[in-house]
């Protein structure tokens, strides 16, 4: 898929994040104070995955203690779509209370189209209005697997992609989705190969997964998670690479991908919570200190770890500066 396909595909979305500030405006003309009792009712998470997976399973154990931590219930929507983007289109919307939240990848942020130029953007791009959503704590640091189906020849990552180059066009690489991590890995190593595989992006990673067990297709990129982890045991799929700073001490014979000579390709998914701008900053303060409190729970930790996701946390302006700079890498990222 050609560059212009790829800004297409999220044109529409992107669009009409742009216009939120408009449609919100009478919302934001009268926002929330820090004298107003709070929380008032119940809160609401917007999850931007579906469920089953080692997201949303983290942003349930985190509503939990949150609900106790903050004495309200916490009520959990999934909302998967675009990346992530059809969850933060929601949380743009939302009164900027403190009530609506949003657990999402920092993807939608980093890799949506840049902003263009006055006078000189192609149709249809645009960038992301991060105008309307603001971060409030980094909650994780996720490895990206690169798995292959068992029957599926080549043997390690090397063999594959000569398998690529020998049949151009052939191979079939899955994703959760268009401008996730796991697209961008799949971006980065077909630029740095040279190879032509074809992008099956989902709408998220259970029926990706579902599909990559049925065999519709040879390749995926996959946050790693507990259930990856049994059917790479399992001999249900093949781990091909890791996206990861160091090997996981899970699979220790998984190369990463700077191993492997793809250094901007080794990438993890990085995942926090937003709310929308406008909210008070003693009510964003607050939602950091209980995340962050939350994150240093031994149990939530454990389990966390188990499955070699890294407990990440620190203040607001630590993940702004996080999103900022993975943007900046971004930009550098040849696209679909």
């Amino acid at each position: 898929m050609h560059r212009r396909a790829w800004l297409m595909g999220h044109g529409m979305a992107l669009a009409r994040l742009a216009g939120l500030a408009a449609i919100t405006e009478g919302v934001r003309a009268q926002p929330a104070t820090a004298a107003e009792p709070w929380p008032s009712r119940a809160l609401h998470l917007i999850v931007a995955y579906p469920p089953g997976g080692v997201s949303d399973e983290t942003a349930r154990a985190l509503a939990q203690f949150m609900g106790a931590r903050l004495k309200v219930p916490v009520i959990v929507e999934n909302r998967a779509g675009a990346g992530g983007l059809t969850a933060l289109e929601s949380l743009a919307r939302a009164a900027p209370d403190g009530h609506t939240l949003a657990y999402c990848a920092i993807s939608p942020l980093v890799f949506g189209p840049p902003a263009p130029s006055p006078g000189s953007a192609p149709a249809g791009r645009t960038d992301f209005p991060l105008r309307d959503v603001v971060p409030v704590v980094s909650l994780m640091d996720t490895p990206v697997l690169v798995l292959a189906h068992p029957s599926f020849k080549p043997r390690d990552f090397r063999a594959m992609l000569a398998a690529a180059r020998a049949a151009p066009g052939r191979l079939r690489w899955a994703t959760s989705g268009h401008a996730t991590v796991g697209h961008m890995v799949l971006a980065q190593v077909r630029a740095a190969a040279g190879v032509d595989i074809i992008h099956v992006p989902y709408k998220g990673g259970g029926q990706q997964l579902t599909d990559a067990i049925g065999g519709q297709f040879e390749l995926l990129s996959s946050n790693v998670a507990s259930q990856q982890l049994q059917l790479v045991r399992q001999g249900r799929l093949k781990a091909l690479a890791i996206g990861s700073p160091v090997r996981l001490p899970v699979l220790p014979e998984v190369p990463t991908l700077a191993e492997l000579g793809f250094p901007e390709a080794n990438l993890v998914s990085t995942f926090g919570l937003f709310a929308p701008r406008g909210v008070p900053e003693e009510r964003l303060r607050l939602l950091n200190a209980v995340v962050n409190e939350a994150l240093r729970q031994p149990e939530l930790r454990a389990r966390m770890l188990e499955v070699s996701n890294l407990p990440t946390g620190g203040s607001a302006a630590d993940f702004a500066a996080r999103i900022a700079k993975e943007r900046e890498r971004a930009l550098r990222v040849p696209p679909d």
